[in-house]
């Protein structure tokens, strides 16, 4: 994953294609009710999408503000 900002309130998102399946298989499991548990590798997949979301969101903010 990268965060790059493009502008005051926008930002760019490169994601590899299993943070992007991770994300979106949650998003559908949320979105029909959450029935029965997430599966234990769904759930470790968005650990590590959130974990790398959490340490390119710190990265950005100790990026000089180009405003």
């Amino acid at each position: 994953m990268k965060l790059e900002r493009v502008g005051v309130s926008s930002f760019q998102v490169t994601l590899h294609a299993y943070e992007l399946a991770a994300l979106t298989s949650a998003a559908r499991w949320v979105i029909e009710g959450s029935d029965g548990e997430l599966p234990a590798e769904a759930r470790a997949q968005l650990r590590q999408v959130l974990a790398e979301y959490e340490a390119q969101l710190a990265r950005l903010h100790q990026e000089p503000d180009r405003s």
